[in-house]
């Protein structure tokens, strides 16, 4: 499956979506970006006067690429343009380092831990264009076709 397709069975759209890129994919992992937009929604009521990326978007954006782009990936042979897969997120737990600020461009990667019976868990972390630890920790999905 290629990495674009796999991005278009994503069951998100902007202002939701929080995937530019699939770098490299494989049964045990993934390398992905993206780039906050100064225009997001978000960033309007989140410290109004120093906007941050909060937290649960940092979170999301891990969980897109690092689960949801993995779990496509792992799934392919069982999908087609008529199966969507639907995922869910079942348990994470993050720990945040550095704030990500406007247009700050990010790399996620994600290694597989386990993957049985549906279920995925995924060590995550996601680094800033310096290559600094931004944040860190482990997402579980279950997902079905």
């Amino acid at each position: 499956m290629k990495k674009e397709e796999i991005i278009n069975l994503l069951p998100y759209q902007n202002p939701f979506l929080f995937v530019d890129e699939i770098e490299s994919i494989s049964e045990n992992g993934v390398i992905g970006r993206y780039t906050f937009k100064e225009d997001e929604t978000f960033y309007k009521g989140h410290f109004k006067s120093n906007p941050i990326t909060p937290g649960v978007i940092l979170t999301e954006c891990m969980a897109q690429i690092g689960l949801v782009c993995l779990g496509i990936y792992l799934l392919s042979n069982e999908l087609n343009e008529n199966v969507n897969p639907q995922i869910a997120l079942t348990s994470h737990q993050m720990d945040f380092y550095l704030p990500v600020l406007p247009k700050e461009r990010v790399t996620v990667i994600s290694e597989k831990e386990m993957f049985r019976f549906n279920k995925l868990k995924c060590k995550v972390k996601m680094l800033n264009e310096e290559q600094e630890l931004v944040a860190r920790g482990v997402i579980s999905g279950m997902l079905k076709v």
